[in-house]
Formats: structure tokens, C-alpha cells, sequence
């Protein structure tokens, strides 16, 4: 009995450090150089292992209160320089990836997908802030916002900033195309028509323009180009419905809001 208690105390050790050695980003080590998680309750405290009960409330743009996050069980990311964290659903991974072209030195990038590998969000700092480029009032088009709530991240004031928010924003092309995420710019914009509204932030020295969200850059589409991984809608009901009802729309939501800068902030 000893000896066959011996053999699978083996195996199981082999089959971690395996595991350990394939799950990307996955925060095995406890060095300086490793990622860090925390699991954590509803309200983002920390919290002991096992299911706790997720959701921070959401509202509309117009304020009506919404479903909120439906994963219960949380972690918090921390990236290995401990520079920035967020919450995240238990079951998603983190992946990090190769800084933006014409990223300031140090700029950050981390990929945020379901357990299945769907791709969810990018966090992505030390971008360059994006000048207001001249819009043809021939190729604008109609655009919403369906949810709007304040953001408590850091930024740089300015004639070219407002004040950060959490947005869903949908744009209408050949269908309605929505995208999810931060943002710090204002939209050039007439009569509620634009040709491309940003998710980006200008950011405070040290971490540059900074996005979180599911693209850059939301803009219609033409109908033979590739439209994930945003979201589309053959009718404004349909996306306005997408926000009030979709858990995967409120743990990114919760995901996103969470962001904390904990340098150059």
C-alpha cells in the first residue's frame, strides 16, 4: 500500500508541474516575475476560496438599474511588474501579448478570454493618444450609446479628454455593430452621426493612452469583413437587449470597471 501510494503522490506531482508548465500566464511561481491572483468576494474584497456570490450592479445610459454580473467566482489579476490589476470571472484566462505599434516604451498588453478561448477584452497601455481626424459627413453614420456609467481610473484633463467612462456604443452599418469599453475622448461627432468612436484614455505620464475593451476603434462595417469579435444586431432592440439581459456583457462590464492602476497613477 505504501508503494502504490508512493507512485500516485509521483504522478500527481508530475501532472501539476505539467500543468503549471502549459497554462499561460497561470501564476504557478510566486516570483517576482509572475503574475499574482486573488480570489474575491462580490463586492471585490478578498475573499477565501470557494463560490462566492458575483455582482456589482449595473445601469443603463438611462440609469434604469440591470442584472448584474453573473460568474460566482472572482479573481484579481496583477500583472508581474504590479503596475496594474482588475477582476476577473475564475474561469477566464489572461494571456499576455505584444504591445501596440507605436507603443511608449514599457507599454503593457493582456488579452482577457473565456475558458473556451473566446476572446473577451485588451487591456493595453502606453498608446499613442489618437488626434480628432476629420469625418465626411457623407460617410458618417447613426450612432448610440446604450450604456454609460462613470470610471474611477487616472487620466489627463484637456480640451481633447472627458472625464473616463465605461461605454456600449453601437454604430450603424449594413447592421448594428456594438462594442464594449473605456472611454476618455471625445467623439467627433454631428447630428448623432460619426465615422469611428475610440476606446482609448489619455492616461497620466508613466502609463500613456491606455484602452480596455473589446477593439480600439469602433467603425461600420462593409458586409464581406470579419466582425468579431464585435457585436452585431439587426436592430437597435436587439443590442439594447444584449446589455439589459447578457451575463457575458455584465462580467465584462464588472471586469473592466475594476481596473486599477497601481503605479504612475
Amino acid at each position: 500500500m505504501a508503494s502504490r501510494l508512493r507512485v500516485m503522490g509521483f504522478a500527481l506531482a508530475t501532472f501539476l508541474a505539467a500543468s503549471c508548465a502549459v497554462s499561460t500566464l497561470a501564476g504557478c511561481g510566486s516570483g517576482q516575475n509572475s503574475p499574482s491572483w486573488t480570489p474575491v468576494g462580490p463586492s471585490g474584497s478578498s475573499a477565501g476560496a470557494g463560490p462566492t456570490a458575483g455582482g456589482s450592479a449595473r445601469a443603463s445610459a438611462s440609469g434604469t438599474p440591470s442584472p448584474g454580473a453573473t460568474s460566482a467566482e472572482w479573481k484579481t489579476f496583477t500583472d508581474p511588474g504590479k503596475a496594474i490589476s482588475f477582476e476577473l470571472p475564475a474561469q477566464w484566462i489572461v494571456q499576455a501579448g505584444p504591445p501596440a505599434a507605436g507603443s511608449s516604451s514599457g507599454a503593457l498588453h493582456f488579452d482577457v478570454k473565456k475558458a473556451d478561448g473566446t476572446f473577451v477584452a485588451a487591456l493595453q497601455t502606453g498608446l499613442p493618444i489618437p488626434s480628432q481626424a476629420p469625418c465626411d459627413p457623407a460617410q458618417a453614420k447613426a450612432y448610440s450609446v446604450l450604456n454609460s456609467l462613470p470610471v474611477s481610473v487616472p487620466f489627463t484633463d484637456g480640451p481633447d479628454a472627458i472625464s473616463p467612462r465605461f461605454v456600449f456604443r453601437v454604430i450603424q452599418g449594413y447592421k448594428y455593430f456594438g462594442s464594449f469599453g473605456l472611454v476618455g475622448v471625445p467623439t467627433a461627432a454631428q447630428d448623432g452621426k460619426a465615422c469611428r468612436l475610440r476606446n482609448v484614455v489619455p492616461g497620466p505620464a508613466g502609463v500613456g493612452g491606455y484602452s480596455f475593451s473589446d477593439v480600439l476603434e469602433l467603425a461600420p462595417l462593409a458586409p464581406e469583413a470579419k466582425v468579431a469579435p464585435l457585436q452585431s444586431f439587426d436592430t437597435l432592440a436587439q443590442a439594447s437587449a444584449y446589455v439589459e439581459d447578457s451575463g457575458d456583457f455584465a462580467d465584462a462590464q464588472r471586469m473592466i470597471m475594476s481596473l486599477k492602476f497601481t503605479k504612475n497613477s
